[in-house]
C-alpha cells in the first residue's frame, strides 16, 4: 500500500515534469484514482516518459522543418520574381536608350518620326519574345472577352457589331488576356431592319 501511494502521489521534482509537459492538465479538472488498485510500475514510467519526451522532440523538429521548408518557398518565389523581372526589364533596357536617343537627335520631323517608329518595332519585337500579341480588332467580330467598346459607328459597309477602329490596342500573354481592345462597332442599320 505504501508502494502504491508514493507512486500515486507525485514528488515535487515529478510534478513539475508532469506539469510541464501538460500545461492543459490545469484546465482538466483532476481524475479521480481508480479503484481498482492498478498501480503503474517505474519502469513503465519511465518507459511512457521517454516515449513523450521523443514525441515532443520529434513534434519540435517537424515544427523546425515545416518552418523552414515554407521560408524557404518564400525566398525561392522572391528569387524567381526577381529574375523573371529582370530578363522583362532587360529586353526594354535597349528601347528606353533608343528614346532617349531620339529625344536627343536635332534631324527633322520626318526623320524623328522614322526613328520612333523603329523604336516602336522594336517594342513589339521584345513583347514578341515575352509571347505578349496584341488582339485583334480590325474587321473582326466584336467579342467581349477582348474587346472593350467605347462607342458605335453607324457604316452601311461592314457587318452589324464588326470592330471599325481601334483606339487602344489590347494585349495576350499566351492566351490570358493582360488588357482589352478599345474598339468602336459597327451599327449597321440596313442590317438592324432585316
Amino acid at each position: 500500500m505504501e508502494k502504491s501511494e508514493v507512486e500515486s502521489e507525485p514528488t515535487p521534482g515529478r510534478a513539475s515534469e508532469i506539469d510541464s509537459a501538460a500545461p492543459e492538465a490545469e484546465t482538466v479538472p483532476a481524475a479521480a484514482p481508480p479503484e481498482t488498485g492498478a498501480t503503474v510500475s517505474q519502469g513503465e514510467y519511465e518507459q511512457v516518459k521517454a516515449e513523450r519526451d521523443n514525441l515532443k522532440d520529434r513534434l519540435a523538429r517537424l515544427q523546425a522543418e515545416f518552418d523552414n521548408a515554407r521560408k524557404r518557398a518564400e525566398r525561392e518565389k522572391a528569387e524567381f520574381r526577381d529574375y523573371a523581372t529582370g530578363n522583362v526589364v532587360e529586353q526594354f533596357l535597349p528601347v528606353l536608350d533608343n528614346f532617349e536617343l531620339a529625344l536627343k537627335a536635332k534631324g527633322s520631323a520626318d526623320q524623328l518620326r522614322s526613328g520612333v517608329e523603329l523604336i516602336v518595332k522594336q517594342m513589339e519585337d521584345a513583347l514578341r519574345q515575352l509571347q505578349v500579341i496584341p488582339v485583334a480588332t480590325m474587321g473582326e467580330e466584336f467579342d467581349p472577352r477582348y474587346h472593350e467598346a467605347l462607342g458605335s459607328v453607324e457604316r452601311d459597309d461592314l457587318p452589324d457589331h464588326t470592330v471599325a477602329e481601334e483606339i487602344r490596342r489590347g494585349y495576350k500573354l499566351r492566351d490570358r488576356l493582360v488588357r482589352p481592345a478599345l474598339v468602336r462597332v459597327v451599327s449597321n442599320p440596313k442590317q438592324q431592319r432585316e
